[in-house]
């Protein structure tokens, strides 16, 4: 046989043993056999580099493309979930369907909620082009020459009847047998221990290598089809997940399709008692709307569908020592007690240390220096303490109180009035406030600086090189040259980290200078609204109540940081140093067409997805929100639309525009009616 045709056979005999290894776990050759077609396939294209196709199997692990980490804006948002946490808030949630459906829904999937990282795959012609992480739903980052090195992911898709283009999500986790394994390898390298299987697949997705991905033996399950364009359509989420797995993707199995809500509480019960039977962790079960008609009926609210639900399994609990209660000042001057525990192993880490959340919530539980408390974690991912045992108190335990001034600076900790909260009144001179000041600034929901992390932040405050954001801005090599553990390409890529940072949307900006109350929606409505950080500076605090989600407590925290010379003078310092300062006009905006407008959409239109549908609208200049208020100028119902967001817009008289109206209103503008 010639080299290619050997070349051709070889890779999809490798194929096929891959999808009967990682997606049916019903393997027909020995491990040797395999590895012995690989190495004969490696072979072949090193003598023949030019029969080498990206989806051979032997192209798993490459040279990291330089567009590594950068983002991506996902073709269609990843919501978040509505959480139940009880048999009763499950009848709530069917409760509220019955209202929109007029009955209950025709049957229901339940999946286990893997403790994972959640990802996209997108495949073009059959191809794994793009995987990218979930980031905020909206925008994520590229990791796909990592997930590349997956095995449990095609790189090419099964069968000849593939979609033109498909985008499914999953959740990328760490076996727990390859979790003991990674962390008996850092032991033996003296090297630090990963405290759960999630954070280490986290990890091992982000690094620069791909070859270190490889190492880590990830695996993956896909749960849900984003967009299928060019295949076959389907009446219920449990067959598409059954076309998704004769791709070749890999489908949990513990999968089940139930008739009704009992059946869903069975399964529930059933996933809890089992839970640590699996070798991989999980922390609930996912609820969906089996029919595709009904989930469309259904809809979203503006975070989360309606038709799906994520139930969490009760935390497990330990009891431990309580060694000491300490302090810790966050970014806003929040003073936040925390204990000190004996190491205890609970949910699948190990815990040392648990939120004690205010000086009140100490009081209330009556937690003691000394005690023996029980420990849980909430969701399995925050350590907290629910009490003491107080049958095993011997009289040495000691009350804890608030210290009156702050360890770390020597200034005053006082209470606001009326806040449960007590707060250190040193401002930024106090380490511990600018230290976790500067973190929040560098980190992935602000302006996501590479390589800037509490270590780094760290030697530049002890080393003096950076009081304050803006300073970041003005490092350079010589900074660093010199000092132990900064060589060329440390330097280098910290440095082309905060380059890249300069040039952060406006919002990313506005979150990272950490105003208290100003999280990242009211961020991203203030930076839609005035687009340029000069323009919101000189805002007067009552303009912003006008604006959606923006309430008098978030427009007076914005306005009185705005007004103090030493945050203009950050501003000015930033914006000297290269920081983006400005938005960009939408494409399209200018036109006069929808600019300043505001719509809701709801139900299904014939020419656009939701998410297209959104895009065209903005690209006009218009917003788009995900409820009606009586700030809305139109509601764009396309077929079953929900009944509550029409209901609501007749109410308060908003217009409704049904599909062909939509297709006027993209291109000839919006005319109210006389």
């Amino acid at each position: 046989m010639d080299p290619a045709g050997r070349v051709d056979e070889l890779s999809e005999l490798i194929r096929d043993h891959a999808y009967r290894y990682y997606i049916l776990d019903d393997p027909v050759v020995a491990d040797a056999e395999y590895d012995a077609l690989v190495k004969e396939l490696r072979h072949l294209e090193e003598a023949h580099p030019e029969l080498v196709k990206p989806d051979s199997p032997t192209q798993r692990v490459g040279a990291p493309p330089s567009d590594l980490f950068t983002e991506v804006t996902h073709r269609r948002n990843l919501l978040s979930l509505d959480n139940a946490e009880s048999p009763e808030e499950l009848d709530a949630w069917e409760q509220r369907m019955v209202r929109l459906l007029d009955r209950p829904p025709a049957g229901y999937v339940c999946e286990l909620k893997i403790d994972g990282l959640a990802v996209t795959l997108t495949y073009e012609r059959g191809l794994f082009t793009l995987g990218a992480t979930r980031g905020d739903g909206t925008t994520g980052e590229n990791i796909t020459a990592n997930l590349r090195t997956i095995e449990a992911i095609p790189l090419r898709l099964r069968g000849s009847e593939v979609p033109d283009l498909l985008e499914v999500r999953g959740e990328v986790y760490m076996p727990l047998d390859a979790f003991e394994a990674l962390n008996q390898r850092q032991s033996e390298a003296d090297d630090r221990l990963f405290t759960n299987p999630r954070n280490a697949a986290a990890g091992s997705v982000r690094q620069k290598d791909p070859a270190m991905t490889a190492d880590r033996r990830l695996s993956i399950w896909i749960y849900q089809a984003g967009i299928i364009e060019g295949g076959p359509t389907f009446t219920t989420h449990t067959e598409t997940m059954g076309y998704l797995r004769e791709l070749g993707l890999r489908v949990n199995p513990a999968s089940q399709a139930v008739a009704d809500l009992e059946g869903v509480k069975a399964y529930v019960e059933a996933a809890d008692a089992s839970r640590r039977d699996h070798n991989y962790q999980t922390d609930g079960v996912v609820i969906k709307v089996d029919s595709i008609a009904d989930q469309e009926a259904l809809g979203f609210t503006s975070r989360a569908p309606r038709w799906a639900i994520a139930y969490k399994f009760p935390p497990e609990e330990r009891t431990t020592l309580l060694r000491d209660i300490q302090i810790n000042v966050g970014r806003t001057g929040r003073a936040t007690p925390f204990a000190v525990l004996e190491p205890v192993f609970v949910g699948g880490a190990n815990v040392g240390m648990a939120t004690l959340h205010n000086e009140d919530e100490v009081h209330r539980k009556d937690v003691r220096i000394g005690d023996t408390v029980v420990v849980r974690r909430a969701g399995d991912v925050i350590p907290e303490i629910l009490g003491p045992v107080e049958s095993l108190r011997n009289g040495s335990e000691r009350i804890w109180s608030m210290p009156e001034d702050c360890p770390f600076c020597g200034n005053p900790i006082l209470k606001p009035e009326g806040e449960k909260d007590a707060r250190c009144t040193g401002g930024y001179e106090c380490p511990s406030r600018l230290r976790e000041w500067l973190a929040y600034f560098a980190g992935r929901s602000a302006m996501d600086i590479d390589g800037l992390g509490y270590k780094t932040i760290d030697f530049l405050l002890t080393e003096g090189k950076i009081t304050d954001p803006a300073d970041i801005f003005t490092l350079g090599a010589s900074d660093f040259e010199g000092y132990e553990g900064w060589g060329d390409v440390s330097i280098s890529n910290l440095l082309a980290g905060i380059d890249t940072a300069r040039d952060r949307p406006l919002a990313r900006l506005i979150v990272g200078l950490g105003i208290r109350h100003v999280g990242p929606s009211a961020a991203k409505e203030l930076a839609r609204h005035f687009r340029r950080m000069d323009a919101l500076m000189a805002v007067d605090g009552a303009e912003l109540t006008d604006l959606d989600g923006i309430g008098p407590v978030i427009a007076e925290a914005w306005a009185e940081w705005a007004s103090e010379s030493d945050n203009q003078e950050l501003i000015r310092r930033m914006a000297e140093a290269g920081v983006r300062m400005e938005n960009p006009e939408p494409e399209g905006s200018g036109t006069g067409l929808l600019d300043g407008l505001t719509f809701v959409v709801t139900g299904t239109l014939p020419d656009h997805s939701r998410d297209e549908a959104k895009d065209a609208l903005e690209a006009l200049g218009a917003k788009v929100t995900g409820s009606v208020s009586n700030k809305t100028t139109a509601l764009i119902a396309g077929e079953s639309p929900g009944a509550s967001k029409v209901t609501k817009a007749e109410a308060v008289g908003v217009p409704v525009i049904d599909a062909d109206g939509f297709a006027k209103l993209l291109s000839e503008g919006f005319e109210p009616a006389p």
